[in-house]
């Protein structure tokens, strides 16, 4: 069952401020502070901008994985109105194979915005952060937290899953996130603007580090002895069936194999270079009609296609 203290927020939304820092924001930060991982955007160094690049990068794609493309990337572009300056197919072209190319044009459309709107400096406001093209509010609330140091909640699915196990006592959030976890993460925000920040970046490497989908380690948390799940037994999973992350055989996997291709070309490539990726004629064509629609892909005449120049 959960703790007295989960129960009154889940059923209230508040709790005493100095519960919650004893309980929970304390060892928690007290952790980070301890064994936090030495991340390039979270040096003083990286700036916001740097921030905003690894926020787009990291949805849905592990560290080990971010970190090489981050760095060619800052090195590249270390300013918003240098990726600005560049050609969209540009950006999808550096972002290699890290996955859901789609970031890629978003960030670029960002640049461009912030190179327009703010003089190429990355907005404080999170209201302003919200108002740029692909940036929803996840994204908003993490630069604004991570780089500025404000109070929000940050809710990722790391996030999502410390809550559901420590507060509410089930071992996985729902797979999409709720009106019920927005009010328990901003019940549980610090009301000190700069220990909120520590806290969203405390939970969310918690997550990540401790906490995780599995293999969790339960004697590394600091938040074991009030874990409504642990104490409970660490019931197993009741609800919907967790979404999986297939890949082989999908589209995904031939849009990734066409982009490559094109990525790799110094000059427009014809349909039978592309053809060549992969065998089956009616997943290929939905596959690269999908990418042309998502504008990450330009046709030209005779066959001929590129990375977009616009």
């Amino acid at each position: 069952m959960p703790t007295a203290l989960a129960a009154d927020l889940v059923s209230a939304g508040t709790a005493d401020a100095r519960s919650l820092d004893e309980q929970f924001h304390s060892p928690v930060i007290a952790w980070f502070e301890a064994n936090a991982r030495d991340l390039p955007w979270r040096r003083a160094d990286a700036g916001p901008w740097g921030v905003m690049v690894s926020e787009f990068m990291l949805q849905q794609t592990p560290v080990s994985r971010v970190l090489p493309v981050y760095e060619q990337w800052l090195a590249r572009w270390p300013r918003p109105a240098d990726l600005a300056k560049e050609a969209p197919g540009e950006a999808v072209r550096a972002w290699g194979r890290l996955g859901y190319p789609r970031r890629a044009l978003r960030l670029h459309g960002a640049a461009v915005a912030i190179t327009e709107r703010h003089g190429g400096d990355v907005p404080a406001q999170h209201a302003q952060l919200l108002a740029l093209p692909g940036i929803g509010e996840y994204t908003a609330a993490a630069v604004a937290s991570f780089a500025y140091g404000q109070r929000h909640a940050v809710l990722d699915t790391n996030v999502r899953r410390v809550f559901a196990r420590s507060v509410t006592g089930v071992q996985y959030p729902p797979n999409a996130t709720t009106a019920a976890e927005r009010k328990l993460a901003r019940a549980l925000l610090p009301e000190d603007e700069r220990t909120a920040s520590r806290w969203a970046a405390a939970s969310m490497e918690l997550g990540a580090l401790v906490c995780s989908a599995k293999n969790e380690n339960c004697a590394r948390c600091p938040l074991a002895a009030q874990c409504a799940w642990l104490a409970a037994g660490k019931p197993a999973h009741e609800g919907p069936a967790r979404r999986g992350q297939t890949y082989a055989g999908t589209d995904r996997q031939v849009r990734g194999k066409l982009l490559a291709v094109l990525r790799e070309a110094v000059s427009p490539v014809p349909q039978s270079a592309l053809d060549r990726v992969w065998d089956e004629p009616v997943q290929r064509a939905r596959a690269l009609d999908g990418l042309v629609a998502d504008g990450l892909v330009e046709p030209l005449p005779d066959g001929y296609y590129r990375l977009p120049l616009t």
